[in-house]
């Protein structure tokens, strides 16, 4: 099977994709933008647009012809105009590297100099989320109305105008919109006047944008409405959303208040732009957009009533926002040179939006829930088929590839554990060092490093290069001597695939060691293992340690025998949460890789039947649930038996019912009980409580606090019948929130009824939103029993459902085969995807079948033994 397997990682500070003028992809720079003036006209009904651009650019040096992007557009009636003179202009387009070129008609070429490049273009408003596409809704009225709205990022601008479609390749913008006169428009520059046109319609003009990218400008038209604005140190913030969901904003408007003012704090330096709109968009391919001024979001991840929302929702909602926020400084501000250098905006995105999270709520604990989300990078990472954080982009499905954990939750981890090790202090100050000298301009890692280096006196960069330039992450080891430890690094592998030399590989790994010893005391240390092995003095032998205390290392620790039951026995009593959850987090990921039992991740979690925190119990009921899936009959009973146990257990000393002013994170964890007694636990006394919740919810409106009421939707959804389902079907299609559609959608996956489950097949394929589709037919892949029914539906109806849903969507859907485990579908699998290619994500594909296997043999080597 061929895959697009990255090359060696390019050196620190090089562009990662070699000169411009040798990818065939990339513009030359003899010509470069100065500024854009963009007249758009969207026809909603049909599904139409057209406009004119015009761009003052500079001509470095003498040429025969301007080459710009453009795809998917009809242009006509180019001119250059340079020196008062005005000449009309060829237009050929390259289709393959989305390229047009224009050249004088009268055979003359452009001197050095200021050029004004003009041409008309028109494009169909698509419905595949990128672009400038159609998004639809159905307003209080039931009539299906549509919105006009832009997704840029990574190359997509070139399918509204054309335009030099590369992040270094900086502009000011000026939009004016010819829109109907009962529409309302927005764009990333304040309204600035609003005239009626002799046709009856509108020409709204806005303000001209700071030097940016074209990936950041946006143009969005429909039945919209704003909120007022909230005044945030002098920057007006408001919420803009489809007609009829005003009471739907209180919350995202605080959480874009708090986030915005924080932000400006922490950076030191004033919001770049001149207002803030957070829109909520029906149908968005991603999560949000941090397009400047005028951001875009799915409606689930801004919309929302706090008294029918669970803590994690709200939670996801104020990440997402400060996530977006954070970019007007860290993408907007200052841009990566090239795409090979996304992780260096959206890594720091992420970094930045757990830090304003915790700021938000402390109560939440945002760090310990981190590092739930690095988990799913570290599962990536140790694959042979991972990848460097950043390597060499060529082309745009390259760009597009890398939007994954490694470039968000991998590049986050490895910040924070980073953070960590210089100081909260030095490390913030190097942010706004990098900040303050880059300002407006485009950036290299090398660049950033330096930045640190110069604000801190560590070695940063000699640190840094091996966790972004190299795939992987080690393991440490850890062995007790006479007056303290050995620590050991190799790389941590899955043991599929793994090179030879896997053991010579060596990081620069922060460790923070702290430990009881003998006497009693209890001593810290910090250290820099740049070798393959190192001694740590203690000034004495050890009774128990913590290595990687605080939790934020990206990396793995394996104990020796006695230490591992030593720190296993006290854990409850010595190690704070987050250190908790790592200990159960590199016990189950020891079982995946073949060095450890499951029995003893059994054990572990048996003897922390007692634990109170919600991520550690998190993590203890994927790692059941994980193997609950992998064992045979006699073997799913046990473990069934077992989930109930400890859950019912645990519900028992947090109570079953609702607390007035327990903290969120109580009523979190009571719901993630709740749910695991009643779904896999099979617990008769949760289900009826489950079922009696559900009614009272649903039926007649009775106020449930909100996460018991999610979980009793899974609970019934797992236990129920054909009346059940046909209930959450149409309480999905009358939700009145985005969360409550989203939630009932996700039920109708836990029905374990066959044709039940084919019913819901066909709704995801034909009904739900392309946004939310793929990747609910890829969960329907992790279907307990018809998993395999799934993957068969997906097989047959590939061509159509590859064709419906946006392109970037596909490797997320085929995600789902990481649940199937059965050496013949396995190999079925992986025959299928060598003739069935996905281009913008065939690394990450080459993934998601090499997790398939580590879960083939997992389930050969442990499934009749549990």
């Amino acid at each position: 099977m061929t895959f697009l397997i990255p090359g060696p990682p390019p050196k620190s500070g090089s562009d990662g994709s070699g000169a411009p003028d040798a990818n065939p992809y990339r513009l030359p720079r003899d010509v470069q933008p100065v500024r854009y003036d963009i007249v758009i006209e969207p026809d909603l009904e049909a599904a139409r647009f057209v406009g004119e651009v015009r761009i003052e650019a500079t001509v470095e040096r003498p040429v025969d012809s301007v080459t710009l992007n453009a795809a998917d557009l009809e242009c006509s009636d180019a001119t250059l105009r340079q020196g008062g003179r005005a000449v009309g202009a060829e237009i050929s387009f390259d289709p393959a590297t989305e390229r047009m070129t224009l050249r004088p008609v009268d055979g003359s070429s452009l001197d050095v100099g200021q050029v004004q490049i003009a041409c008309r273009f028109a494009g169909e408003l698509n419905d595949q989320l990128r672009g400038f596409y159609r998004s639809t809704f159905v307003d209080e009225a039931g009539e299906t109305r549509t919105i006009a709205t832009t997704q840029f990022e990574s190359t997509n601008a070139r399918r509204a105008f054309p335009c030099f479609d590369e992040p270094d390749l900086k502009a000011v913008f000026g939009v004016t919109m010819i829109v109907p006169p009962d529409l309302m428009a927005v764009s990333c520059g304040e309204l600035v006047s609003s005239e009626p046109t002799a046709d009856g319609r509108r020409r709204d003009t806005f303000a001209d944008t700071m030097q940016m990218s074209t990936y950041l400008m946006a143009f969005i038209v429909g039945d919209l409405e704003a909120t007022d604005p909230v005044d945030v140190g002098g920057v007006p913030l408001r919420i803009v959303h489809v007609r009829g969901k005003s009471a739907l904003t209180a919350f995202g408007l605080e959480a874009g208040a708090f986030s915005l003012a924080w932000l400006v704090d922490y950076y030191g330096i004033d919001y770049p732009g001149t207002k803030v709109d957070l829109i909520a968009v029906p149908d968005f391919a991603f999560g949000a957009m941090e397009n400047m001024g005028a951001i875009t979001f799915r409606e689930t991840l801004l919309l929302a009533d706090p008294q029918k929302a669970t803590t994690a929702e709200l939670l996801r909602i104020v990440d997402v926002v400060a996530h977006e926020l954070a970019h007007m400084w860290f993408g907007n501000l200052v841009t990566m040179d090239w795409w090979n250098g996304i992780w260096l905006k959206e890594a720091f995105a992420t970094f930045m939006q757990v830090a304003t999270t915790d700021a938000f709520r402390p109560e939440w604990k945002r760090w310990d829930e981190f590092s739930i989300e690095r988990g799913a990078a570290f599962d990536v990472d140790a694959l042979s088929t991972t990848r460097p954080v950043e390597y060499e982009v060529i082309s745009p499905a390259d760009a597009e590839g890398m939007y994954d954990v490694l470039t968000y939750e991998k590049g986050a981890a490895v910040v924070r554990m980073l953070e960590q090790y210089l100081g909260p202090d030095r490390f913030a100050a190097g942010v706004q060092h990098y900040l303050e000298r880059n300002s407006y301009a485009n950036t290299t890692t090398t660049d950033l490093w330096d930045a640190l280096e110069s604000s801190s006196g560590e070695p940063v960069r000699s640190v840094m290069d091996g966790w972004i330039f190299k795939g992987g992450y080690p393991i440490v080891s850890v062995d007790a001597h006479s007056s303290g430890l050995t620590v050991s690094q190799h790389r941590f592998v899955y043991g599929t695939g793994e090179s030879d030399d896997a053991d010579a590989e060596i990081w620069s790994v922060p460790v923070m060691v702290r430990a009881r010893l003998a006497d009693g005391s209890t001593v810290e240390r910090r250290l820099l293992l740049a070798d393959a092995s190192a001694t740590v003095d203690l000034d004495g032998p050890v009774e128990w340690t913590v290595v990687n205390a605080g939790g934020h290392g990206y990396y793995r620790v394996r104990y020796s025998g006695d230490l591992l039951t030593a720190v296993a026995r006290q854990a409850l009593e010595v190690l704070e949460p987050i250190e908790r959850y790592g200990l159960v987090d590199d016990t189950y990921a020891g079982v995946v890789a073949d060095d450890a039992s499951a029995a003893e991740f059994i054990g572990l979690v048996t003897d922390l039947g007692l634990e109170t925190d919600l991520h550690v119990w998190q993590r203890m009921i994927w790692g059941l649930k994980g193997l609950h899936a992998i064992a045979e009959p006699a073997g799913r009973e046990t473990l069934a038996v077992l989930i109930r146990d400890l859950a019912t257990t645990a519900l028992g000393v947090l109570g079953f019912e609702p607390q007035p002013g327990e903290p969120d994170l109580d009523r979190e964890l009571r719901g993630v009980l709740f749910e695991a007694a009643g779904g896999r636990g099979r617990d008769e006394l949760v289900r009826t409580r489950a079922r009696e919740l559900f009614e009272a919810a649903a039926g007649n409106g009775a106020a449930v606090e909100p996460n018991l009421a999610a979980a009793a939707v899974q609970v019934a959804a797992a236990s129920g019948d054909e009346t059940d389902y046909e209930r959450m079907v149409e309480l999905y299609r009358s939700a009145d929130t985005p969360q409550s559609e989203l939630r009932y959608l996700q039920a109708l996956l836990l029905f374990e009824d066959r044709q039940l489950f084919e019913r819901t097949l066909e709704l995801f394929a034909t009904e739900v939103r392309t946004q939310n589709a793929p990747y609910l037919l890829g969960a329907a892949m992790t279907h307990l029993d018809w998993g395999p029914v799934a993957w068969e539906f997906i097989r047959d109806q590939w061509d159509e459902l590859t064709s419906r849903f946006p392109q970037n969507s596909i490797s997320r859907m085929v995600g789902g085969i990481r649940g199937l485990n059965t050496r013949d579908l396995a190999t079925e699998v992986e025959t299928f995807f060598a003739t069935h290619e996905v281009p913008q994500g065939a690394l990450t594909v080459a993934q998601h079948i090499e997790k398939m296997w580590v879960n083939v043999r997992l389930r050969e080597r442990e499934g009749a033994r549990i």
